[in-house]
């Protein structure tokens, strides 16, 4: 039976480019699952967009005199540009710069407010008195208070991962200018997490024996050892979504809150451009659809612990809120399955150093398969990962090319040639093609399972070893020696493993889509495993922005077993992937830090 899951995929703040370290963290295995999910035939959402309002974007924006528009919209279009090349299948690729996110957010916000989940407090905030003017957190940076961790924003410490109290920092300074601020009163609204901390701890609880151990460390043990208290909602900025209560005026949502509120307005949209307005709720109101969350470990308490607390304080009561008809509860998180962070030859990666692997230069010299292929083989998923450039060269050459391209160049070619471009005719299949066929097949249960619980390392190493089994049975068989003396014995052999290269390619396609759609071509195949992509430009009372769309309409993919048959047209094959030379690695680790 077909299920709705709904892939939420990680927001990047349009700030800065998208590095190997941001794909392997979230948006990568996002795409993977989607597209698995997309075989089986399941209802599948995949959503997400650039977060535009973080005060990354401002801060960039006053360092290069220009409007945070021009910023958030610069890197918006390189990320379109980078995920259509990457392949990442997005049903919608937003923004949070929309008149229809800040509908939603505001709805939100009006829910948690009638449902008593609200207090207004005046607090002690970080002024400048250089600059005149109050200081969103990510201007104050300081030392962490709980690691010591020197370069702490004042409201989450990136070394220790904990959410921060900004007025215990130590040592502060503004990131601007590095003058010292001062704390001044100012009035906010605050999200009650307290009095929410027992439906959170229990939802916890109750996904505690299938989550991943660094999430379940990260929210409910944070919650058992520290408790949660009340955080503001509300800043004194003008970039942002306007804060809609009269008199408070200068003061917008704080993008903590609204940013994640982004998976439901892009949910929203996503129904509306579609012409159904009521669709997104059969994955929000639906308490048996499948919500996963695809993010880095350093946004685990946003997604575990905060984003929980307003789906069930805000309950039915956003609907009224939005006027959206029936109030039905919000289905909450089924996985946070977050990813550790990707380091670059031993380092942490930094953008300010150029220790990076950028996506799209990347892709200027290299083909999307092999980069997707690699980050999956070392995805961060228990522990940090390392890219390692020597590596990636084997990872190409001694496992895509020679392992799986070079199977399905050789036995094609093969077949091309002796059988003049038509699947043969096996006649009785042995005991050992039998036993071949069945083995790939029951990849489409273990790689399914592996899959299904976002184990994607582990799931791409079955696919490669049951790759390798089709290379055992070939040598054994030696059908190449065969044709010589018995055309119809090798005729048997090319068939099982035509059959078995049919099967593989489905179970590698989640993680090499480009080239498992080159070789469903080459087997006779007409149409797409998966749908295509565009961009299209909407106007609202916001602005235009452009976005991504994943168009399924022509998809012919299942997740199922070869059914290629005898006497099938296939066309001449050509290598699936390149094989590199060695002197890459050294080329490019020679271009870091420059």
């Amino acid at each position: 039976m077909s299920e709705f899951i709904l892939a939420a995929v990680a927001w990047p703040y349009g700030n800065s480019q998208i590095h190997a370290g941001n794909l392997a963290g979230s948006y990568l295995p996002a795409d993977i699952f989607a597209r698995y999910h997309r075989l089986k035939g399941d209802h599948v959402l995949m959503v997400s967009g650039t977060d535009s309002h973080g005060t990354p974007i401002t801060v960039r924006a006053e360092a290069e005199n220009v409007p945070p528009e021009e910023v958030y919209q610069r890197f918006h279009a390189g990320f379109l540009e980078l995920f259509q090349k990457m392949g990442l299948t997005y049903d919608l690729f937003t923004s949070t710069h929309t008149e229809n996110h800040f509908k939603v957010s505001q709805a939100m916000f009006q829910a948690l407010l009638e449902n008593g989940f609200m207090y207004q407090e005046t607090q002690k905030q970080w002024y400048s008195p250089k600059q005149g003017r109050f200081l969103p957190d990510r201007y104050v940076e300081g030392t962490c208070y709980i690691c010591g961790y020197q370069n702490a924003r004042s409201d989450q410490c990136d070394q220790c991962g904990k959410l921060l109290d900004p007025t215990r920092l130590i040592d502060p300074h503004t990131k601007t200018d590095g003058s010292t601020p001062e704390l001044r009163d100012t009035t906010h609204f605050f999200l009650d997490l307290g009095t929410l901390q027992d439906d959170v701890a229990g939802f916890l609880k109750e996904r505690e024996s299938y989550w991943r151990p660094n999430v379940i460390r990260q929210s409910l043990g944070q919650i058992q050892t520290e408790g949660l208290r009340g955080r503001p909602i509300t800043r004194d900025l003008k970039w942002g979504i306007p804060f809609p209560v009269e008199g408070w005026d200068g003061k917008c949502l704080y993008v903590w809150f609204e940013a994640v509120i982004g998976y439901l307005s892009a949910s929203i949209e996503w129904s509306k451009i579609h012409g159904e307005p009521d669709a997104w709720r059969d994955w929000w109101k639906n308490q048996d659809a499948k919500t996963l969350y695809f993010i880095g470990k350093d946004n685990i308490p946003f997604h575990a612990i905060i984003w929980p607390a307003e789906l069930a304080g805000a309950g039915g009561t956003f609907d009224a809120c939005y006027g959206s008809g029936k109030e039905e509860p919000f289905a909450l998180p089924y996985d946070v399955p977050a990813n550790e962070f990707l380091n670059l030859e031993g380092q942490k990666i930094s953008g300010s150093r150029n220790w990076a692997v950028w996506g799209l230069d990347f892709l200027s010299r290299y083909d999307p398969d092999p980069l997707r292929y690699y980050l999956t083989s070392i995805m961060p998923e228990t522990r940090d990962a390392d890219w390692d450039w020597e590596e990636f060269y084997h990872h190409n050459n001694d496992e895509l090319v020679a392992t799986w391209g070079n199977l399905v160049n050789r036995v094609l070619s093969f077949a091309y040639k002796y059988w003049e471009g038509v699947v043969p005719e096996p006649g009785a299949l042995a005991d050992e093609d039998t036993a071949l066929l069945d083995e790939v097949e029951k990849g489409f249960e273990t790689i399914g399972s592996e899959l299904e619980a976002v184990r994607l390392r582990s799931a791409l190493n079955e696919a490669m070893r049951l790759a390798s089994e089709v290379n055992k049975y070939l040598d054994q068989s030696a059908p190449w020696k065969m044709v010589k003396t018995d055309k119809g014995q090798a005729g048997r052999a090319i068939f099982v493993a035509m059959k078995a290269i049919d099967s593989l390619k489905v179970l590698f396609a989640p993680f090499l889509p480009f080239t498992s759609q080159k070789l469903h071509q080459f087997l006779g195949y007409d149409g797409q495993l998966f749908g295509n992509q565009h961009t299209k430009s909407f106007q609202d009372a916001v602005g235009e922005h452009t976005a991504l769309l994943y168009d399924p309409s022509n998809a012919v993919g299942k997740w199922e077993k070869s059914k290629l048959n005898p006497g099938r047209k296939f066309l001449k094959p050509e290598p699936l992937f390149i094989k590199l030379d060695k002197s890459i690695v050294e080329d490019e680790r020679g271009r870091l830090g420059k």
